[in-house]
């Protein structure tokens, strides 16, 4: 079962909101005269600013609901430690698993044999759970046998300083593989409708030109530097 990751709600004109907050903190004026006044030349340059400075109080004010759907568990389960954001998940409790899809791992996925095993254990549990409806047990009971493979869906918000802590860490190629290309998904389309305040977002060797995983790191950072310093050096 394929991922689906849809950006459904967000605060209109995001930059001009953290601008305008971030504006009214120096103002005599009131928020409302602020909006009328800021350009969208302007709120863009007050925007980079605060993230280059690291100023990312005003950014709480912007805030982005994503409808997903076709994961595991697995994945929700990491999602939901990200706590500055809010949660809503399909109920195993009250949605009866009698047909649940699962979602395979690659390297399962690209072996014949242990796909088998796979999908012969998943078929099992499933057995076994309608098993268990039909004798009576309740579903919030029933769905303890359930596997961490099995899909659900989730719609989860978060403010604009929390997803860049959130792309910081599941952007990274050390994360894992599903919440990451969760994770990729959400910048890309976060990206399409605030695109200052996600322009340099992404794992820290993007974000702020360091890699902090030591002896793990993927490398991608002296790739980084190294254009960096390419493009420096052609002006």
């Amino acid at each position: 079962m394929s991922m689906s990751c849809k950006l459904v709600r967000y605060t209109p004109d995001p930059e001009r909101t953290v601008a305008m907050s971030a504006r009214l903190c120096y103002s005599p004026i009131g928020a409302a005269q602020l909006e009328e006044k800021i350009t969208d030349e302007q709120a863009a340059k007050l925007v980079r600013k605060l993230v280059s400075m690291g100023h990312f109080s005003t950014l709480e004010h912007v805030t982005f609901t994503f409808a997903i759907e076709g994961v595991s568990r697995v994945l929700t389960h990491q999602l939901v430690r990200h706590r500055i954001a809010s949660y809503s998940q399909q109920s195993q409790r009250y949605v009866k698993e009698h047909d649940f899809e699962t979602i395979v791992p690659p390297s399962i996925a690209k072996n014949p044999e242990t796909k088998a095993k796979f999908d012969k254990l998943m078929l099992k549990i499933q057995d076994m759970y309608n098993e268990f409806i039909d004798e009576g047990i309740l579903a919030e009971d029933a769905r303890y046998i359930l596997p961490n493979a099995a899909e659900t869906k989730i719609v989860c918000t978060f403010n604009a300083r929390s997803l860049l802590n959130f792309f910081s860490l599941r952007c990274c190629t050390r994360a894992q593989w599903e919440i990451r290309a969760l994770a990729n998904e959400m910048l890309r389309q976060v990206k399409e409708v605030a695109p200052v305040i996600f322009e340099n977002a992404g794992p820290t060797c993007v974000s702020e030109g360091v890699c902090h995983e030591g002896a793990m790191s993927c490398g991608r950072l002296q790739g980084i530097l190294a254009a960096k310093a390419k493009t420096e050096a052609q002006k």
